[in-house]
């Protein structure tokens, strides 16, 4: 029996979609505040590349507001890292995540957000917003300590 050939129209790669959390939710921590979500945060961050490179990460909580899980975005330079928001999204809707906290870091060890930071920010409220997934903080990360967008009444 000969193989038949597809017409190139009709060939299409099929997408799968899939999570399997490791944990039971009430195993999982709560996150309420932004001190909370820095402990998580640092206690899973890559601590080799704190004060060398730009890291992104993205927190996903559920409606209860435990954690999900954690997803390191990119990894960048000295002083900037790529966080599209295509990815970021992508990775919290297939969490099913109700919310999500935002963090990188700042191999200067300097908290004060940058205008990009800022903008980025921004940019990423308004489009949670539209896919009723709540961007409930945005943190910048050091050894020592952090600043939350959302303590200073930027979100």
């Amino acid at each position: 029996m000969k193989a038949q050939h597809l017409n190139p129209l009709f060939q299409v790669s099929e997408i799968s979609v899939s999570y399997q959390p490791k944990f039971k939710a009430s195993e999982r921590p709560r996150v309420t505040s932004s001190r909370e979500a820095y402990k998580v945060l640092i206690n899973n961050w890559d601590m080799q590349k704190i004060h060398f490179q730009e890291q992104f990460y993205v927190l996903m909580l559920n409606s209860a507001g435990r954690v999900i899980g954690i997803s390191l975005i990119s990894t960048g330079g000295k002083v900037a890292t790529i966080a599209d928001p295509k990815i970021i999204f992508s990775i919290a809707l297939k969490a099913q995540a109700v919310s999500i906290i935002l963090a990188h870091n700042h191999p200067s060890e300097n908290l004060k957000p940058s205008q990009a930071d800022a903008n980025l920010t921004k940019r990423m409220v308004e489009a949670g917003k539209f896919l009723d997934l709540m961007v409930i903080d945005h943190l910048i990360i050091t050894r020592d300590g952090f600043y939350s967008f959302g303590d200073e009444g930027l979100i």
